[in-house]
């Protein structure tokens, strides 16, 4: 069979790399050609544009970049045709993908979408497009199971989360090897920075991340660069001392960290499945959050507190986010009571999760439904 998948951002290529591994499991004569990453690229995935081209952040770069969102549409539409997939994969991504799934229904291609656009968050109204251009749907959080069937009456299949299994898939060195081949302090704990991933975020994030380190000496402050900015980018940042910095490994940066401080996203339940307490940060631009903030309709931002329901991890927000807060919740996780009742708080938040095999469950629904 033939394989259209669109993913749009960084954790959108983790989780469309291991559906296209799954794919090529469970279909030996697949053919696969994606919007997404190396990732996906390096899992078989003939690339068509990467996400790099097409990673706008917040309400006001969005408009800002209109030209190109609209000439990547008409892009997409065509290399569709030409490619004429069995089944178009929407992976997140809901600004872009819903338009494209809308087309893609008219035109005769089935359309299947992993992993769900947060309609729980906002803009619920958006569930009739789904149901209109939608085919079949693969949720991997607990409560969108609920929230499609009983609230909407659209039937969706929980496939569990496949963080879980990217994270039980991805090779860490131990951490002595680590810490010397990225000329780490061997003695000081580490505090881990993720962030972002677009090069707005991180230049609003890392700054604030950076200001409480003179506030904890006897720790390392160590940013995860994101494989999709290069390494100069962070230059800036690495000036001072005690700032480390490893380029495109997350996954054993946090498994071998202390804490960490975390921009809202993936990023804070993939620090939790490595059982490492956080603090989530998130600051965007003024005009774009005052319109997300009348139209979000979440009491959490990040996915650890939606998922359990109450707070488990401390978020900053916007003008929340200041040196003497960030210094002040780090403070009550490097240490103490607070810090023990997250790491028994992310043990519950795994058994919520479900167990693994996400990716071939979704793989093989693609595949049954097609």
């Amino acid at each position: 069979m033939k394989y259209y998948i669109i993913a749009g951002e960084a954790s959108g290529d983790l989780h469309g790399s291991n559906l296209i591994k799954a794919l090529k499991d469970e279909d030996l004569d697949a053919d696969i050609r994606c919007w997404g990453g190396d990732l996906m690229q390096q899992a078989g995935g003939q690339l068509a544009k990467h996400y790099k081209d097409m990673a706008f952040m917040g309400f006001l770069e969005v408009i800002m970049n209109i030209p190109t969102i609209f000439k990547n549409i008409a892009f997409c539409k065509e290399d569709i045709k030409k490619f004429n997939p069995d089944v178009v994969i929407f992976i997140d991504f809901s600004g872009f993908n819903l338009r494209i799934a809308q087309w893609a229904k008219q035109n005769g291609f089935r359309t299947n979408y992993y992993i769900s656009p947060q309609i729980w968050a906002s803009r619920e109204g958006r569930i009739q497009k789904i149901k209109r251009d939608i085919d079949a749907m693969y949720v991997i959080l607990p409560f969108e199971k609920e929230f499609y069937e009983k609230k909407h009456g659209y039937p969706v299949q929980f496939v569990g989360h496949p963080l879980i299994d990217a994270i039980e898939n991805t090779p860490l060195v131990d951490e002595a090897t680590f810490r010397k081949e990225n000329g780490l302090d061997n003695q000081k704990p580490i505090i881990a920075l993720l962030p972002g991933s677009r090069k707005q975020e991180v230049q609003k994030m890392l700054d604030v991340m950076l200001s409480v380190k003179g506030d904890f000496p006897e720790y390392q402050f160590v940013i995860a660069g994101a494989p999709s900015l290069p390494d100069e980018f962070y230059a800036p940042f690495l000036k001072e001392s005690r700032v480390g910095y490893v380029s495109n490994k997350t996954y054993s940066l946090l498994k071998h960290s202390h804490a960490a401080l975390v921009t809202s996203g993936t990023a804070t339940l993939e620090t939790a499945l490595f059982g490492i307490p956080q603090v989530v940060c998130y600051k965007g631009n003024w005009i774009s959050y005052q319109i997300a903030k009348r139209i979000i309709t979440l009491d959490f931002i990040s996915l650890v507190n939606l998922i359990m329901g109450r707070e488990v991890v401390k978020e900053l927000i916007q003008n929340d986010l200041t040196t003497k807060n960030l210094k002040n919740e780090l403070s009550k996780i490097v240490a103490g009571q607070e810090r023990e009742q997250i790491i028994e708080d992310y043990e519950l938040l795994r058994k919520k999760l479900g167990g693994k095999g996400a990716s071939q469950l979704a793989a093989r629904l693609i595949i049954e439904n097609a």
